[in-house]
């Protein structure tokens, strides 16, 4: 009680200083990523407001879903075994799939081996899928291996072929790719251009449309904000 009392003579104008540092302190904790997975955005202005974004040029060789000429092109950097990632990739789906053709999704690598250890290796996996099978494969494998991880590092390597083998690739083939480590270049060239994006956190999308305007979300947004994203592109 004897503490109590003393905390409460604090004379008034101390108060108010100490307030106003607790809540710009508050702000600033708010608004910084505490670690690389996250389901939240860095604050709706910075989301949502258009930025000088340096990203790779779209290009045959990128995993498309969706209308190659839709007016709105997102581009997901993801980790594949982020949670939020499990939880945004349908909600990315969904968008492209609601749009009637205005958006198209394009899929690009972002593992954190700080964070997720097996991301990397499943990440070159959908790319031996896509080596099987085209982008179909890439999109089903993918959208399998999301369903079938429990995320957080929870997947079992020993399901990488399995998944294969699931969505009806030959077995024998995909492990020889998955062991040549053939795409891990492929990996690392999305991480690099992700970096350049500013990515520090997944998943992170940039939204670009045909004149050239960017923005980038970040983290595991609901459908309607995307799509109010997106809306604003179109205009």
């Amino acid at each position: 009680m004897e503490k109590k009392e003393n905390q409460l003579n604090i004379n008034v104008p101390t108060a108010i200083i100490i307030a106003g540092l607790l809540v710009a302190g508050a702000i600033i904790f708010t608004n910084t990523p505490q670690n690389k997975n996250t389901g939240t955005t860095q604050g709706a202005a910075a989301a949502n407001a258009p930025q000088e974004i340096n990203i790779a040029p779209i290009t045959d060789k990128d995993h498309f879903y969706g209308n190659p000429n839709a007016k709105v092109v997102m581009v997901e950097f993801s980790d594949l075994e982020c949670p939020f990632c499990k939880v945004f990739h349908p909600t990315a789906k969904k968008v492209v799939d609601d749009s009637k053709g205005q958006v198209a999704l394009v899929f690009r690598h972002f593992p954190i081996p700080s964070l997720h250890t097996k991301a990397f290796k499943e990440a070159e996996a959908t790319e031996c899928a896509n080596e099987q099978g085209g982008n179909s494969k890439f999109w089903e494998y993918l959208d399998v291996l999301f369903a079938t991880t429990p995320s957080n590092n929870g997947l079992d390597p020993a399901e990488l072929p399995k998944i294969a083998v699931k969505i009806g690739l030959d077995e024998t083939k995909f492990n020889s790719c998955l062991l040549s480590e053939k795409y891990k270049n492929r990996v690392n060239a999305d991480i690099e251009d992700g970096s350049k994006v500013g990515v520090n956190g997944t998943p992170s999308t940039v939204l670009m449309n045909k004149s050239g305007k960017k923005i980038l979300l970040v983290g595991a947004q609901p459908v309607e904000s995307v799509q109010a994203a997106v809306e604003e592109m179109i205009k």
